[in-house]
């Protein structure tokens, strides 16, 4: 199943046309439409799939469950290279997961906008 024909079979289960939700992720009206041949871009992407209550990795076929993971069951142990966008197999080192929070962090401090974008939906 392609990107489209995903976004466009929960688009149905939401009763929205694929003009609704492209109107709600604030893209394009014709946007969706035009990748059925073409590759979205990643933040609009994000942004259909938060108006679809899915993931990015569903819309594109990386996973078929379309629920969003609770991140209240997630731990620092589950984080894996697939996670990092690293297709190596197995889960990240723990000497690893503290370099990449400290990268996380570091970057929040020099881009607080992100926060506070957040912090307004």
């Amino acid at each position: 199943m392609t990107t489209f024909e995903r976004i466009k079979k929960l688009s149905k289960k939401l009763n929205l046309s694929l003009q609704d939700v492209a109107e709600k992720a604030e893209i394009g009206i014709n946007t969706i439409y035009k990748w059925k041949n073409y590759d979205p871009k990643g933040t609009d992407l994000a942004k259909v799939a938060n108006i679809l209550h899915t993931t990015t990795d569903y819309l594109l076929g990386r996973t078929n469950n379309p629920s969003i993971p609770d991140s209240s069951t997630l731990s620092d142990d589950t984080l894996t290279w697939l996670d990092l966008d690293m297709p190596y197999g197995g889960s990240v080192p723990d000497e690893l997961k503290d370099y990449y929070k400290a990268l996380a962090e570091q970057y929040i401090k020099q881009h607080p906008e992100i926060l506070k974008k957040r912090d307004e939906k």
